[in-house]
């Protein structure tokens, strides 16, 4: 491979990004309004839920129960109901998501020392939210047992200590993951437009013409893009840091070494799109079909691949951004280094490897 020749290449690219506004456009611009819009949009946090509470106790006990439970943040009472017909109203028009509704007996039961059962309804049309609320419930209950009686101890006493994400705060796991769709999306779409768009414009048969072998146009065509994806991936670690506050355990030089993996494995399969399609409206369309849905759904970014359906299991494992995605949230939340992530980091590079390989041998130097 002649160097000389590939800058060549490289530099000619280089000028026709500055000159073409959309691609700078979507270099800069879109991995911008990604970030944001999905950084503040996609929260798996769920507080403030909506509670309406039927007292029919009317107790200091009752009120009592209701306080630690709007305390806690997670529940907002939005009012007291006469009888339980109304609570199931709200429930209805979904003003309420929970309804407690309190037996006349239960301030009685609670001083005697005996079980005091409360009804707890739950709107379950969002099933995730209505997991949750659950969960907080039974949490709301255990801690006012434990205020209320200090004498009763339960049997067992789980001591919780969470690692990684101490806060549990969603934003942090998501954060991350985000990096690996946005830099899916870039790389790929702005690399399918480059050799179809040659092409297009009927210049590829002047690079033909010249002595610039295959591997030499393909690597001089990357070349650009993967500066640009260095400078969009730094851009957005930036941001993950210092605006969303996601903490950065592990080292910032593995992190933007093991992205240029994963950047090299994008950028050769969207050149190796733009070869086979020839033409830029299908190439950024089958782009985004081959990078943005399966990074957002199938990497792990979201849903827990152990969650999937078997099937769908054994599909990510030819899906880079799974492998991305672990690597980030290794080194953003628990400081990974190199031997932890090593295995990831090798899948990529293999993967990268055949991609680019697969554009070489798949562009042919011939006109017609």
């Amino acid at each position: 491979m002649n160097i000389a020749r590939t800058i060549a290449v490289a530099r000619k690219e280089f000028i026709q990004i500055k000159r073409d506004p959309i691609s700078m456009a979507l270099a800069f611009l879109l991995p911008l309004i990604l970030l944001f819009i999905f950084g503040y949009a996609i929260s798996m946090d769920i507080d403030r839920i909506t509670v309406a509470v039927a007292d029919n106790d009317k107790s200091s006990q009752s009120r009592g129960f209701v306080n630690s439970m709007t305390a806690s943040g997670y529940f907002t009472n939005i009012g007291y109901t006469d009888n339980e017909s109304q609570l199931a109203s709200l429930v209805d028009a979904g003003k309420a998501k929970v309804g407690v509704v309190f037996p006349n007996d239960f301030s009685r039961n609670l001083v005697s020392g005996v079980p005091a059962p409360l009804q707890v309804i739950v709107d379950g049309a969002d099933a995730n939210t209505a997991t949750i609320a659950i969960g907080y419930m039974a949490a709301a209950a255990a801690r006012f047992t434990s205020e209320s009686a200090p004498g009763i101890r339960p049997v067992i006493e789980p001591r919780v200590r969470v690692w990684y994400n101490e806060d549990l705060k969603s934003r942090n796991f998501i954060v991350p993951g985000l990096i690996a769709v946005i830099l899916s999306v870039i790389a790929a779409l702005l690399t399918s437009l480059t050799i179809a768009r040659e092409w297009e414009r009927g210049t590829m048969e002047q690079l033909i013409s010249t002595p610039v072998k295959t591997v030499e146009l393909v690597t001089g065509k990357i070349i650009p893009y993967f500066a640009i994806g260095f400078v969009d991936m730094a851009f957005s670690v930036g941001v993950a840091v210092f605006l969303f506050k996601t903490p950065l355990r592990g080292s910032v030089v593995l992190l933007m070494a093991l992205s240029c993996v994963f950047l090299f494995g994008l950028l050769s399969l969207g050149a190796l799109i733009s070869i086979i399609a020839r033409s830029q409206l299908p190439a950024s369309q089958f782009s985004l079909v081959a990078t943005f849905l399966p990074a957002f759904l199938l990497s792990g970014f979201i849903i827990s691949i152990a969650n999937m359906p078997l099937v769908l299991q054994y599909i990510t494992n030819v899906i880079p951004a799974r492998y991305f995605v672990a690597i980030l949230k290794g080194i953003f939340l628990k400081g990974s280094g190199l031997a932890d992530v090593a295995y990831d980091a090798f899948l990529l590079l293999v993967f990268g490897i055949v991609v680019f390989t697969a554009a070489n041998l798949k562009f042919v130097k011939r006109i017609g």
